[in-house]
């Protein structure tokens, strides 16, 4: 037989993880079967598990492709020199979770996973997998600032990082589930908060 050019090989595995996309946005990931899956990517049974055995495979396949382009951001932002100010590395990550939202809605998908998580060792692994990459850049980015003065020298890096985490996982829960929110109304809120670290605490309540 002849051999299958890796070409095809990575043609007919997009093939599989857009057809599995489809499905997860139109019934939800939970309602989705394998079967469903295989029928929309109009593949035999032996030719589709060549490739994924479960979905939780799929799954990691969808974000491993999605968070490759935040890595890349994130390295981009890492390499100049001096750094980006704070808010334009928050305005350049949350500008790729438009773009996912828009263009096959991933992101969305995304949103799914966190909730099958919370009941499943399997996914809630992958998202501690997945995440973990994530914030751990979000950490680096925070490190960067400090080191030329963007940040307060005694902050904790990993502190700044979580919080900066935080507020993309907030943006995309609003964007999906409340829905009324833009990037430019988000900025402007966290340009205020910012802000406000400058001003003196307001007096601590106590109750007796």
């Amino acid at each position: 037989m002849p051999r299958v050019s890796e070409a095809h090989l990575a043609a007919r595995r997009e093939q599989i993880i857009d057809a599995a996309t489809r499905c997860f946005l139109r019934n939800g990931f939970h309602q989705t079967s394998m079967q469903d899956v295989i029928k929309e990517a109009g593949l035999s049974v032996g030719a589709f598990y060549r490739y994924f055995d479960s979905k939780a495979a799929l799954i990691k396949a969808i974000a491993g492709e999605k968070i490759g382009v935040v890595q890349a951001t994130a390295d981009h932002l890492l390499r100049q020199d001096p750094p980006p100010p704070v808010l334009v590395v928050i305005d350049d990550l949350l500008h790729q979770i438009d773009i996912n939202l828009t263009d096959d809605g991933t992101v969305r998908i995304a949103v799914q996973v966190w909730g099958e998580a919370v009941h499943d060792p399997e996914f809630a692994g992958l998202i501690a997998e997945i995440y973990g990459r994530i914030r751990g850049n979000a950490v680096a980015l925070a490190r960067r600032a400090q080191e030329h003065g963007q940040l307060p020298a005694g902050a904790d890096p990993v502190a700044i990082g979580s919080a900066l985490f935080g507020l993309i996982q907030g943006y995309i829960l609003q964007r999906v589930l409340i829905g009324e929110v833009d990037r430019e109304s988000y900025m402007s809120g966290i340009a205020a908060l910012m802000g406000a670290g400058h001003q003196d605490r307001p007096p601590q309540v106590t109750t007796e």
